[in-house]
């Protein structure tokens, strides 16, 4: 998708859903760690994942990962900045910043970012929820209980699905009341963040009630530990079991799929649309939207 395409699809209630590829410019990140953090293979890495199907990326300088530190501003901005200048440069593609802090939100706005995407749903940086009002961008708020250094520690919830629902209406209306526009947010219930591998399997099987709060729903299982817990898969790619909870979410209202293997995901989605409109499609490589036949 290019990023002039982006407003208009937020607000149409038949939105093709979109799979968004994971560019961790960390040393740190559980799965890709320091692959991508010289500007060139954050170019070739970004160019391969358009031309695999990617609709969006996705780029945070700061691991987010069970058990992470957290990571300055000025430090996100160094790893960052020069690989997401180079990226808008060659890739005519939607980007988000994956970061809580709005001088790193601010820095890559004004390099070409599109959109934020903020784990903690703008609860951080009291200054991030302004600037995204104020630069009129979208932004995923997402559910997190804890910090990401203790949050895996024993989340204990007493009606999970309700309590994951009640926090995303309560940021909702934290960032429209900061001047967002309510057609410019987005919302993730965290599958990961602060949650057990029960409760991660609970929201996905009752992702659909998500649906209630009227906006476009991000869904995370990519590589996921909750996904070997399940399927005894000791490989970092976990491909398989990521695959089945993409196929799930985008059959049961995910607007948007976050994952690192795109080629395979994309392949997901269109099989997935496919059944839900009854149309066949060819995919191929590079190619985002399949052609109908």
């Amino acid at each position: 998708m290019i990023p002039r395409d982006l407003p208009a699809w937020l607000v149409d209630p038949r939105r093709e859903p979109l799979v968004m590829g994971i560019l961790n410019l960390t040393p740190d990140s559980f799965s890709d760690g320091g692959k991508f953090a010289d500007p060139a293979n954050a170019v070739s890495h970004a160019s391969q994942m358009v031309e695999a199907g990617a609709d969006w990326v996705d780029v945070g300088g700061e691991s987010t990962r069970p058990g992470a530190a957290r990571v300055s501003a000025d430090e996100q901005i160094a790893r960052v900045i020069p690989a997401l200048r180079a990226i808008r440069q060659h890739v005519p593609i939607v980007i988000s910043i994956d970061t809580t802090l709005a001088p790193v939100a601010a820095a890559a706005l004004d390099c070409g970012a599109n959109a934020v995407n903020d784990i903690s749903a703008g609860r951080d940086d009291p200054a991030l929820l302004p600037l995204v009002a104020a630069r009129r961008i979208p932004i995923i708020l997402m559910h997190m209980q804890g910090e990401p250094a203790t949050m895996q520690v024993n989340p204990v919830y007493c009606d999970l699905v309700a309590e994951v629902k009640a926090f995303l209406a309560e940021r909702i209306a934290a960032a429209m009341n900061a001047g967002i526009e309510p057609s410019s947010i987005l919302i993730d219930p965290g599958i990961g963040f602060g949650k057990s591998v029960e409760h991660n399997l609970e929201l996905l099987r009752r992702l659909d009630e998500f649906a209630d709060l009227g906006k476009p729903i991000v869904v995370g299982t990519s590589r996921k530990g909750f996904i070997a817990n399940v399927t005894s898969d000791s490989t970092a790619e976990r491909l398989f079991g990521t695959a089945a909870t993409v196929a799930w979410s985008l059959a049961n209202q995910a607007a948007v799929v976050r994952v690192h293997d795109v080629g395979p995901m994309s392949q997901v989605a269109h099989m997935i649309r496919a059944i839900q409109t009854g149309k066949a499609a060819i995919f191929a490589a590079g190619q985002s939207k399949p052609a109908a036949i």
